[in-house]
């Protein structure tokens, strides 16, 4: 029996092309511009192209939301079939693409397309569209995934380290002093995303390999209350040797059922460069 409910994610939520298969969601790119050309992340661009064309430009690409055209182009078939969309796109503090897919909507003339703010970015977007494609295949409404999903959100923990703030600097989302002083002191900001903004809660120094191992244990409380069906290592890059000592740990704890990695896709790594690494989950419900 055909799943009455089809989900649709922006390319910011970092999940695999495995996963996307697997769970049989539908990806739509956000835009990276460089060189007053504009490309779709992760289907005619990749990170370290970025990287590359960053570092040669000592600047930063620029991003834009999902085209219109796109958005239109993905959710269409699935209305004429008569089934529901519920799509998740990046946070709308961050980007104006749920509100693009909403002028979609309405320009398909459709109520059946049913948009999720995420408040996140990254895995911590797909972590939602994962429990979302679980419930559509266990055959729930759209109405009653957009509920419980909504509900949810702030049980979501995305968090992440980056290795330098020359990237955020050059994007203008910190000052070039305040990177520059960073980067001599060697500190690296833990980042949260929290009610849809990033803002920093820690500043670890160090070598990135004992600065991202000491990010990781210092979530171990809320990592031991946090549901076990899956957790999310998403890098835009880091050494293999750092991963696997963050998946051993995660693995020692006993909780998950599944450690995934991914690689995070152009529109996060624009913005936070190489080196960066979050570990994203679900806490428990409380009672």
């Amino acid at each position: 029996m055909e799943k009455k409910v089809k989900i649709i994610a922006d390319s910011t939520c970092d999940l695999t092309d495995e996963l996307f298969r697997k769970y049989d969601v539908d990806m739509i790119p956000l835009c990276i511009v460089m060189d007053e050309k504009s490309y779709y992340d992760r289907k005619e661009i990749m990170p370290d192209e970025i990287f590359k064309w960053a570092d040669e430009n000592k600047t930063t690409p620029k991003t834009a939301a999902i085209s219109m055209e796109m958005a239109v182009e993905t959710v269409k078939p699935y209305v004429e079939e008569g089934r529901d969309v519920v799509f998740f796109g990046i946070s709308e503090d961050m980007s104006t693409t749920c509100n693009v897919m909403r002028l979609a909507a309405k320009e398909l003339e459709t109520d059946r397309v049913f948009v999720i703010d995420s408040r996140s970015l990254s895995t911590g977007i797909g972590l939602q569209v994962l429990k979302a494609a679980e419930m559509a295949e266990a055959g729930r409404t759209a109405k009653e995934i957009v509920t419980a999903i909504e509900g949810a959100r702030d049980r979501v923990r995305a968090s992440f380290v980056v290795d330098t703030l020359t990237y955020l600097a050059r994007g203008g989302r910190c000052s070039s002093v305040t990177a520059l002083l960073a980067n001599t002191l060697k500190l690296k900001p833990r980042i949260v995303v929290k009610d849809g903004k990033m803002g920093v809660d820690k500043k670890y120094r160090g070598a990135l390999d004992k600065v991202i191992l000491k990010y990781t244990k210092d979530m171990e409380d809320e990592l031991l209350n946090a549901e076990a069906a899956r957790v999310f290592i998403t890098h835009s890059g880091c050494d293999k040797a750092v991963v696997e000592q963050v998946r051993a740990y995660l693995e020692s704890l006993g909780i998950f059922e599944r450690v995934i990695e991914t690689r995070a896709g152009g529109v996060i790594s624009s913005h936070c460069g190489p080196g960066t690494l979050g570990v994203l989950f679900y806490v428990k419900e409380e009672g």
